[in-house]
C-alpha cells in the first residue's frame, strides 16, 4: 500500500470515527461527512490517473455535484433545527415528537 492510499484511509477513517464519537452538535456531524466525501473525491480523482482509464474520470465531479447537495441540505436542517429547538445540540432533536 502506498503513502498516498494510506491517507485516503485514514482521512476516511478519522472522519468516520469523529461522526461516531463526537455527535453532540449538528455542526460537528456535518463537518465529519464533508471531510468524509471529501476524502473519496479525492480517492476517486486519483483513480483513474493510476489505472490509466478515461472512461472513469466523470465519477469525481459526479461525486462532487452531490457533495454539495448533502452540504445544502445539512445546512438548510441546521438552520431549520436552530430556529424550531435553538440550538443545534443533537441530543435536543427527538424524531418522535415530530
Amino acid at each position: 500500500m502506498s503513502l498516498m492510499h494510506l491517507s485516503f484511509y485514514s482521512a476516511f477513517t478519522l472522519s468516520m470515527l469523529g461522526l461516531a464519537f463526537h455527535r453532540t452538535h449538528l455542526v460537528s456531524a456535518l463537518l465529519c461527512l464533508e471531510s468524509m466525501m471529501l476524502s473519496m473525491y479525492i480517492a476517486l480523482s486519483m483513480w483513474p490517473a493510476e489505472n490509466s482509464m478515461t472512461s472513469s474520470t466523470l465519477l469525481p465531479i459526479l461525486m462532487l455535484a452531490f457533495s454539495a447537495c448533502e452540504a445544502g441540505t445539512g445546512l438548510a436542517m441546521l438552520v431549520a433545527s436552530t430556529r424550531t429547538h435553538g440550538s443545534d445540540h443533537l441530543h435536543n432533536l427527538n424524531l418522535l415528537q415530530c
